[in-house]
């Protein structure tokens, strides 16, 4: 019955004490019981199986300039010149010594750290010795999703795995960004070269209380027991690529950027060398209150000229990303390279397009376009070579997500997404893109390969079409005009768009908002200057420049309606196609603008707005409205000399309304 087995049920030899059968034992010849259903595991503890799990990968790319092709510097040189590298970034100013740096997390207490007796110890401390100098800063050095989701569930309070996999996690206090309190160091160079005073988003600091909130910032860093570190790039373009390292204490933030810059290659990372550019995030920290220029708890800060950022007061990951945006429009255009605040794609026949736009105006929506490669969402650089995105990744907003609408950032929203500040079901954890409780700048990081169809590199040809995306409430504005390059100037410049103010209680005037460059926040030239290099590469590369109109029609809003989204991607597939360069034109009043007189798909009367409006009277006094208000914001800008004369200044004035 039980065969050669080791038990078998004797039911005929008496019962066991709760009436069942009992089990009989068959011994083996060697007198010895044992199970062999599968082999032993190789381990003697459950340390030691533990141990077996992990296995360690280990790069073995030679280091260029070594004797012969095939030298390679030994692991453990390489370990020590990385944490050397560490070590002189978190280095404090007045002790003139980096911190004792050791790689892996604290919690392992079986693993002995191996410790590197680090750079710049120029002389032993015997002043101003701290306790911070007696211990063990340990490094989190480039860490996988993974790896990143298991610190922020274990260290980081509010930080849970949803139902798609993506890390939801909560920023704190602050839900977005403080433009007041971004301060950016005013010296020699940067007196000259920036754009300051009124209407500019660049408010300065001095060197000195720079280097107080560095000093606090790499202090609060080095007192912690462990720091995450990312060694990654910017711009995809490998010719003007620029290395960062963020220093950062949250894990959150580490996995934040490393979807949102570049992902290095084992062998890139080990040949990653000195940085171009430094992050302190000491986000939980405040910045000193009594600390000159500063005008609350929080304070981001950018040195130039030693190429750091500081972060006190803010947990809020934006702020390294835009702070990022903010050196690349800086170092970018000293190199000739135009940076751009814009979405881009690319067609089958390698056409490309750059779309411009403020929020609510449809540049993701326009952008995202599957008959079109995505080279990226954002942030992007137009070189001699052509296009490049900025970043690796996607930051989207998630307020009132629905897959229907955006089924591609609704896919991206998977393990290794950071989810910011969203709400979800406490059992289910399906999150629910509706719920504003916390804040409603709710926000999705993913990498950009987490997109079906972006273009992977993320570069792509000289752009053919720059399209200017504006939703205009007033309802004036034709839905496609198409520029002449002093129009496409003064355009960029305004960076208009208008939205309605609030809608609760009856109809509230539209609201116009002007941002220079379509990212007035993040420029740090004046913009005239980022305007004439568009306009010189788009001559150069025969671009053409477009303003869309994705607002309202036959009358303002309350008035009219909002243009329809099927209207608008077929007049954006006309300019893609090349179609609408060769349609009839004829010139609007007051703003000079060529409209077509017909679009295959687009209903004839809608393409000259003063068709849709019954009130002909009440269309040109709210045209005249809005070309007074363009006027108005662009007092700021007539100031600025480009070159010897004033020609290019007055030439741009001259393409914005006449009346």
């Amino acid at each position: 019955m039980a065969g050669n087995g080791e038990f078998s049920f004797a039911a005929n030899r008496g019962t066991a004490r709760n009436g069942l059968a009992k089990i009989q034992t068959h011994k083996k010849e060697n007198g010895i019981c044992h199970d062999d259903s599968g082999p032993h595991v190789k381990a003697q503890t459950i340390d030691e199986l533990h141990s077996l799990q992990k296995k360690k990968s280990a790069p073995t790319t030679p280091i260029k300039g070594t004797q012969g092709a095939f030298a390679s510097i030994s692991e453990e040189d390489r370990q020590k010149q990385q944490l050397q590298s560490i070590s002189a970034s978190l280095a404090s100013l007045t002790r003139e010594t980096g911190p004792k740096v050791v790689k892996g997390d604290p919690a392992r207490k079986s693993e002995t750290p191996k410790v590197s007796h680090v750079a710049h110890h120029y002389f032993t401390p015997t002043i101003s010795v701290s306790d911070s100098s007696l211990k063990f800063t340990h490094v989190l050095y480039n860490l996988s999703p993974g790896e990143l989701y298991e610190q922020a569930i274990k260290y980081e309070h509010g930080s849970f795995i949803t139902s798609s996999g993506a890390l939801a996690t909560l920023s704190g206090a602050k839900t977005g960004r403080c433009p007041r309190d971004k301060r950016v160091v005013k010296d020699e160079t940067t007196e000259d070269d920036l754009w300051w005073g009124k209407g500019s988003p660049n408010i300065e600091m001095d060197e000195q209380t720079f280097l107080v909130n560095r000093e606090r910032a790499v202090d609060y860093l080095n007192s912690l027991d462990k720091v995450y570190v990312n060694d990654q790039f910017l711009n995809w373009d490998p010719e003007h690529r620029i290395k960062v390292r963020i220093v950062s204490a949250r894990a959150y933030h580490s996995l934040f950027m490393h979807n949102m810059c570049i992902r290095p290659t084992p062998e890139e990372l080990e040949d990653f060398g000195t940085p171009d550019f430094t992050i302190y995030n000491a986000g939980q920290f405040p910045c000193n209150r009594y600390t000159h220029y500063m005008t609350s708890s929080t304070s981001v800060d950018l040195n130039l000229a030693r190429r750091e950022m500081v972060i006190l007061g803010t947990q809020y990951a934006g702020e390294m990303k835009k702070g990022l945006f903010s050196v690349m429009h800086y170092l970018m255009p000293k190199r000739q390279i135009l940076s751009l605040h814009s979405g881009c794609n690319v067609g089958k026949d390698g056409d490309v397009a750059l779309f411009f736009g403020l929020s609510g105006t449809g540049k993701t929506t326009l952008s995202t376009d599957h008959n079109r490669y995505l080279i990226g969402d954002d942030e992007h650089c137009w070189s001699e070579n052509g296009v490049s995105n900025i970043e690796g990744g996607c930051y989207a907003k998630c307020i009132d997500l629905s897959r229907e609408k955006e089924p591609d950032i609704w896919n991206a929203i998977k393990f290794g997404a950071v989810l910011e500040n969203v709400v979800f079901d406490e059992h289910t954890r399906e999150v629910d893109y509706s719920d504003k409780s916390v804040t409603e700048n709710t926000r999705a990081a993913y990498p950009i390969e987490y997109i079906p169809n972006a273009k992977i590199p993320c570069v792509g040809p000289h752009p053919k079409n720059v399209i200017l995306l504006a939703c205009d409430a007033f309802g004036v504005l034709p839905p496609v005009s198409k520029l002449n390059l002093a129009q496409t100037m003064y355009h960029f410049i305004s960076g208009y768009t208008a939205l309605v103010a609030g809608t609760e209680e009856g109809v509230k005037e539209p609201q116009a908002t002007f941002s220079a460059c379509f990212g007035a926040a993040f420029i740090m030239l004046h913009p005239t200057k980022y305007a004439a290099m568009l306009a010189e590469k788009m001559q150069k590369h025969g671009a053409t420049g477009w303003l869309v109109n994705t607002g309202w029609s036959g009358g303002s809003y309350g008035m009219g309606n909002r243009i329809k989204l099927p209207y608008t991607r077929k007049i954006i597939d006309a300019i893609h196609s090349g179609s609408l360069l060769n349609a009839n034109y004829q010139k609007t009043e007051v703003f000079g603008l060529e409209i077509p007189t017909g679009i295959e798909g687009v209903p004839q009367e809608i393409l000259d707005p003063v068709n849709t409006w019954s009130d002909k009277k009440a269309y040109k006094d709210t045209l005249l409205k809005l070309g007074g208000l363009f006027k108005k914001n662009f007092e700021v800008f007539t100031n600025y000399k480009i070159g010897k004369d004033n020609k290019l200044t007055e030439e741009i004035l001259a393409a914005g309304p006449v009346f």
